[in-house]
């Protein structure tokens, strides 16, 4: 019988029959599709004719499809609906993956097929795309240790597969520790004066998870942010924070301190045997920030522009505290619920105000109106198409024209193995075959929003429409693009680029206009009163300097790991390093000792963004600067649109990201325009 992961599905559009996999056939499916790369790459090398583009690079992009699909299965379903089993299967699998990563990218004679049709490509008559993999394909074996000595290879080969499960351990990890932590409340007198919805989803999680009394709060994202924020009580919001602070950090078997240390001498020695001086070298060199210092240079130059404004800020939230009874040093389980007490009362605003008006089904129908007004795409639920939770729903997207663009899966609440934050993925990437075809994409889209409960439904807070936005900026990256070749259609582009289309769309929240367009009472369906969007703006620079800060320490903390000349000693405390490492960032006092960001910081230790961090930041500079070309010709110009889909989000990865930037702009970025819309200039 046909493994069901790698058979041909009749599902419309080819989506995946999620209801018919099992865990059992993730190893066998994996096992043949590696069999299948390694065969197609011992083809390509005993090939006896002269390589060619089309005999060497293209069977290289296009010929594992049986691997591919079976990888884009598990790897979503681990992040987002993730089982013991799951987990136990990743284990197995990863270093098979590594393996064959090895075998392909430290292999001289696929590597000198490559090199040969490198040196001769103007025989070929290639176009910009056919070029543009060529380079990176090329680029990408000199980086992974094509050009090493023998011994040099295999011991690349070595620290590559520690390091595959190394990241895996430390994400697991992660995911594991977090899971374990419930705080259970059962007198009234914890929890007075807390927003009923947050108190209402802490009933039904006590209802599920407990005995039913009282209240549960846990360490996802609704449940911990709103209770440092609305919890009057510093005993309670200390002890939610250092059991968040603390993820990774206690001495049992989740801890990853060593993990940390051993990713890091792992990357600075992966880059020395390749040439580069640090880890940094080795992954800016082809993006935007091209090497460190480009880097250091935005961060500091941002520092100097925010630090101030943010210790003013500081100094207003801890004179305010004392005022109002809180005592001693304000401590950073303090902060949020201070600040959210002076929000309430200067700007008379508070979360809570505004969930009402954003129930999750409007607010997807205001996202999905604001591409339509946009770009003209339509977005219509197909519920015939399986899925892997009964909370995913499927949506078709249309072109204007009506032609078909792709699926979106959209997964928005929090569960058991569904790893904390949120995220946009590609299930099936777009390409175009060689018949002219194009593949169109399956996108998913995952969330950890505020889940409905019995009495209300999912009532969203600003920042959640803000993560929404965010998302569905990637989702729009990775459904409009229009590239030839797989890899570098979407979201494969440079890590310092892939944030301008997510970080532009997160500019309508603070638009009356747009928020006029669907921003209701649940209960009435009275539309979102002016008076309240006046004090959404008003409160639209609150704490910019303290945020921008708090953002910039961690590209510090990520910039300081990977740009050591030298392994960090044996003996180093991982949490002495990351204090002196983003010091200057710092406006709280630091954390008590047993906690740290180091050991849960997913994204450098598991998650791809390892020299990336600032990328953010860097971005903001971007989506801030493409924003003021929609200020300047209409919040919702088709024209500017336009000119965004076909210079940015349909190009992928086909030249570089500041020549795609300059084609939509015009020009060059500057950061004036980012300082302007925080408030920090006229």
């Amino acid at each position: 019988m046909e493994n069901p992961l790698l058979a041909a599905y009749t599902t419309p559009y080819g989506a995946y029959p999620f209801d018919t996999f099992k865990e059992e056939d993730y190893i066998p499916a994996f096992t043949e599709g590696i069999a299948e790369k390694k065969a197609l790459v011992d083809s390509i090398i005993n090939n006896p004719d002269t390589p060619t583009f089309d005999n060497t690079l293209i069977p290289l992009e296009r010929g594992s499809e049986k691997l591919e699909k079976v990888s884009n299965i598990f790897f979503n379903l681990l992040h987002s609906n993730s089982t013991d089993g799951l987990q136990e299967i990743s284990q197995q699998i990863m270093p098979m993956l590594t393996e064959l990563g090895n075998y392909i990218s430290l292999s001289k004679p696929l590597f000198d097929r490559i090199k040969n049709v490198y040196e001769r490509q103007d025989e070929f008559g290639l176009d910009e795309e056919d070029r543009r993999i060529l380079k990176e394909t090329y680029d990408g074996f000199k980086d992974s240790g094509a050009l090493l000595p023998d011994e040099e290879k295999k011991k690349l080969e070595r620290l590559s597969l520690e390091q595959s499960k190394l990241t895996l351990t430390y994400g697991q990890n992660v995911l594991r520790d977090e899971q374990t932590y419930t705080l259970h409340l059962t007198d009234s007198a914890d929890v007075a004066g807390m927003p009923e919805t947050v108190l209402g989803m802490a009933r039904h999680r006590a209802e599920e998870k407990a005995d039913g009394k009282g209240w549960l709060f846990d360490l996802s994202a609704p449940s911990y942010f709103p209770f440092l924020q609305h919890n009057p009580h510093s005993r309670l919001r200390k002890e939610m924070y250092l059991a968040k602070m603390s993820v990774g950090a206690k001495n049992d078997d989740y801890n990853n301190e060593q993990n940390v240390i051993d990713i890091v001498n792992n990357r600075l020695t992966s880059a020395n045997m390749l040439g580069y001086e640090t880890f940094a070298h080795l992954a800016l060199h082809d993006r935007m920030a091209k090497e460190p210092g480009a880097v250091y240079r935005l961060l500091d130059e941002l520092l100097e522009a925010y630090k101030p404004v943010g210790e003013k800020e500081l100094e207003t939230i801890r004179s305010y505290a004392a005022e109002n009874g809180h005592q001693g040093e304000l401590m950073a389980w303090d902060w949020s619920y201070w600040a959210e007490q002076y929000r309430q009362t200067h700007y008379e605003l508070d979360d809570e105000m505004l969930r009402p008006y954003f129930k999750l089904e409007n607010v997807i129908d205001g996202v999905f109106g604001l591409a339509t007004r946009l770009y003209g795409i339509t977005f219509k639920r197909n519920e015939s198409i399986p899925v892997y939770h009964k909370d995913v729903k499927v949506y078709e997207v249309q072109d204007e024209d009506g032609s078909y663009l792709g699926l979106l899966y959209t997964d928005f609440f929090p569960r058991k193995g569904k790893k904390s934050g949120a995220w946009m993925n590609g299930l099936q990437d777009q390409y175009i075959d060689r018949n002219g075809e194009d593949h169109r994409p399956h996108i998913v889209l995952v969330m950890n929003f505020t889940p409905p409960t019995a009495e209300k439904p999912s009532l969203l807070t600003p920042g959640e429409v803000r993560t929404f936005l965010h998302e569905f900026g990637h989702a729009l990256h990775g459904m409009l693009t229009h590239c030839k070749y797989a890899s570098i259609s979407g979201t494969s582009v440079a890590r310092d680029f892939v944030e301008l289309p997510s970080q532009l769309m997160e500019n309508w929240l603070t638009e009356r206009e747009w928020l006029d367009s669907f921003a209701c009472h649940y209960q009435t369906g009275e539309k979102i009163p002016a008076a309240l969007i006046d004090k959404m703006l008003a409160a639209r620079h609150f704490l910019v300097g303290y945020a921008a800060c708090r953002q910039l320490s961690f590209g510090y903390l990520d910039m300081a790991y990977h740009t050591r000349t030298e392994p960090l000693p044996k003996e180093i405390r991982v949490k002495t390093f990351e204090e002196e490492a983003w010091a200057k960032a710092l406006l709280l006092p630091p954390s008590p000792e047993g906690t740290m960001m180091s050991t849960a910081f997913n994204h450098i230790f598991s998650g791809g963004y390892a020299s990336g961090y600032y990328g953010y930041k860097w971005a903001e500079v971007l989506d801030a600067d493409a924003f003021g070309y929609f200020q300047e010709k209409g919040l919702f110009s088709r024209e500017v649109a336009n000119r965004f889909r076909h210079e940015v989000l349909e190009q992928g990865d086909k030249r570089e990201a500041m020549e795609l930037y300059e084609a939509f702009r015009g020009r060059k970025p500057t950061i004036q325009a980012l300082l302007k819309r925080d408030g920090l200039t006229d």
